[in-house]
């Protein structure tokens, strides 16, 4: 078994995979994941093209991990010449760099013809995403777009299109893939078949007329007035059996003891509808001018159009006659609930005997036939937008996932840089957008490096982001929550911006170096502002007590001076006396070092600032980006070290550019006096002849 030779490259002090060719990507799936920089990462909330992780996703759960990345580039490698194409940031999908030698890959070349041909650019050789991107619209400008469904604008046959439009309205249509109302095979034979039903139907009322419309064209009128009345009449004739049985029974059959009290007898007599519709005896006929007011308009009407057309005329219906009249009725009331073609009716019978006539059923199903045989073709479509999208973007992901050669080459932004921030004459690259500043902060502040959150918004569209600065070169002297900035995203938009939060790290060693002594001038500006507003204070309090001396030296006499106590004197000569003490041992132990003076300097130095620039050494070779990327939800596998040099590349502080000149003469500089030189003077000129006389003297020991 051959052992792939893979290539690594050092970057943030870990040992990184190197990505060149199509057989590394082949190999990738071999590959130990111990040795890739990233194993999870969530699909959105980055720089990466959305659409194009949700089709990494396989599994939809909004992460994307190891097996999706090797599945994403096991396509790729099926259906590509050579996969290694992606590695170099192509800008269109090439015709020629798919494959034609697997079926699937032919499908896909298929496919891509078949897009650019409705985009009407069937002579382009390459594809771009903007081809692909808007399927629905693909399919819409497709005649036949492989879904088994053909809707009107399938074709310029004007009798197919009448006939797909009469389906539509009678049967309902199918969604096409374009959105648009069609038919398929299932519902076009559906549609004939009614048709047929619909023929027959009607041929059999023509054949048998007489007995399907015994009251001709008014049948069905006579149908529904007597569908009206039937449950009142079975009722009236029922009463009267039992009647005839039990006559002791008729008074409670009649409703002759049918109270209506206080109810109300209206227009309709709408109290007395449940009463019997005539008044029940043995042997009664309902009578069309004796029946329950209630009922009277009913009967009347089916007196009118079924009773004298069927019966002839006459003012009573016996139970004989109610029986034939039902037996007259009955074929016809099943011939219409029988199978009659329902919907296509509503097309008529001439419509509907052409169609059942002519030949548009085996063209209709030709023209779905010829739809379904697109189909793999049309299916394709969703796969050649993942073949262009990977294509075009996957390099790029696996640039900031199988390794972050993208971030440590500084050739490009990172998956996961949002943008550039400026403040504080400094240009920052490592900015990451943050959902939950406080979530991430948490998490965040073990990255070891200071970290400035700062809240963006667009003052043109009121868009609002919040984004999390790595400042890793320079000082924080004036770094503060509230300080304003400006944030530019990767698209080049810009944003005000201002510090909201903090997280304190040393930024770099010259900061350290010089921190002990910046809190000391701190420290001593602190004392003499303090001692400045006591004495002020006590000057004032001197002024006013003066004044009121002044006022009132007429109504009192001086107090006598208090004298000043010895102990008092005698404290402070000591307080003197041991700080002189102390001030002359310190530079009798200094300048006794003699020649190794320098040396001393060089310690005191050390003594000084040594302490804060170890602790800012150490502190900045932990700095790491993983937990800056796993505060929003990244899987970080390598220890992504933020050594010095690379977090000075980082970040860039505010340099003349080069060839610049500079003019000196500040009009408003501050006044130069030149005490502070002939001090400087005079303290060098001590110290050197001091130096020289101990050298002397150590010469003149040695020669001695």
């Amino acid at each position: 078994m051959s052992v792939h030779p893979w290539q690594f490259f050092v970057a943030g002090g870990v040992n990184q995979v190197r990505l060149r060719t199509t057989e590394d990507l082949r190999a990738l799936r071999g590959l130990d994941p111990t040795l890739w920089a990233a194993i999870g990462c969530p699909v959105s909330g980055h720089a990466m093209d959305e659409r194009t992780m949700a089709l990494v996703d396989t599994d939809h759960d909004g992460r994307v991990r190891v097996p999706e990345i090797l599945g994403a580039v096991d396509f790729l490698l099926g259906a590509l010449r050579n996969a290694g194409d992606i590695l170099e940031d192509p800008k269109s999908l090439p015709l020629a760099a798919i494959r034609d030698d697997t079926p699937a890959a032919k499908t896909l070349l298929a496919a891509a013809r078949l897009v650019l041909g409705a985009r009407g650019k069937a002579e382009a050789r390459e594809i771009v995403l903007d081809d692909v991107a808007d399927t629905a619209s693909i399919y819409a400008k497709m005649p036949l777009n492989g879904d088994g469904v053909v809707h009107a604008g399938a074709t310029t046959d004007a009798a197919l299109q009448a006939l797909i439009a009469d389906i539509v309205a009678t049967l309902g249509g199918e969604a096409d893939r374009s959105g648009e109302p069609g038919v398929n095979a299932a519902k076009v034979d559906a549609f004939f078949a009614a048709c047929a039903e619909f023929a027959a139907w009607n041929a059999r009322a023509e054949s048998e007329r007489a007995t399907l419309f015994p009251a001709g064209d008014g049948t069905d009128a006579a149908l529904a007035a007597t569908e009206a009345v039937k449950a009142k009449i079975d009722d009236f004739y029922a009463r009267c059996r039992v009647a005839a049985f039990d006559v002791r029974r008729l008074p409670g059959l009649d409703g002759t003891n049918f109270e209506p009290g206080a109810v109300q007898i209206d227009g309709a007599c709408s109290s007395y509808a449940e009463q019997p519709l005539a008044r029940v005896a043995p042997g009664a006929a309902v009578e069309v001018s004796m029946v329950n007011p209630a009922w009277a308009d009913r009967v009347a009407a089916f007196w009118t159009v079924a009773v004298e057309p069927l019966l002839g005329p006459t003012a009573a219906l016996s139970a004989g006659d109610w029986t034939r009249l039902q037996a007259i009725l009955s074929p016809a009331a099943t011939f219409r609930t029988s199978a009659c073609g329902g919907a296509v009716a509503t097309l008529g019978a001439a419509r509907v005997n052409a169609l059942s006539a002519s030949d548009l059923q085996a063209r209709l199903q030709a023209l779905v036939a010829a739809d379904e045989a697109q189909r793999p073709e049309a299916e394709a479509l969703g796969q050649l937008e993942q073949l262009v999208r990977y294509y075009l973007h996957l390099g790029f992901l696996l640039r900031n996932y199988v390794n972050f050669a993208g971030f440590y080459g500084r050739t490009e932004k990172a998956i996961f840089q949002a943008g550039t921030v400026y403040f504080d004459q400094r240009r920052c690259d490592l900015v990451l957008r943050v959902q939950d500043p406080g979530r991430h902060a948490a998490m965040a502040g073990l990255a070891g490096a200071y970290l400035a959150y700062l809240d963006c918004v667009r003052p043109s569209d009121g868009k609002r982001l919040t984004v999390c600065v790595a400042v890793t070169d320079g000082d924080s002297d004036n770094l503060m929550v509230g300080r304003n900035g400006l944030f530019y995203d990767r698209e080049g938009l810009d944003y005000d911006a201002r510090i909201t939060k903090i997280v304190d790290n040393p930024i770099s060693l010259r900061q350290a170096f010089w921190s002990p002594y910046k809190k000391f001038v701190r420290m001593v500006e602190d004392l003499l502002a303090k001692r400045a507003a006591a004495a002020d204070a006590d000057s004032s309090a001197m002024v006013g007590s003066a004044a009121e001396a002044t006022a009132s030296a007429d109504k009192a006499a001086p107090a006598p001076a208090k004298p000043i106590d010895v102990g008092t004197v005698a404290a402070i000569g000591v307080a003197v006396g041991g700080i002189s003490a102390a001030i002359g041992a310190l530079l009798q132990a200094f300048f006794g070092l003699g020649m190794w003076m320098p040396l001393g300097i060089l310690g005191l130095v050390l003594l000084i600032s040594g302490p804060s620039v170890t602790i800012a050494a150490f502190t900045l070779r932990r700095r790491n980006l993983g937990p800056l990327l796993d505060a929003e939800g990244w899987a970080v596998n390598a220890q992504a070290r933020i050594n010095i040099p690379f977090g000075r590349s980082l970040t860039s502080l505010a340099a003349l550019p080069p060839g610049s000149s500079r003019d000196l003469n500040d009009p408003f500089a501050q006044p130069k006096s030149r005490w502070p030189y002939v001090a400087a003077f005079v303290l060098v000129s001590l110290a050197a002849a001091f130096t020289a006389l101990v050298l002397t003297d150590n010469v003149g020991f040695l020669l001695g």
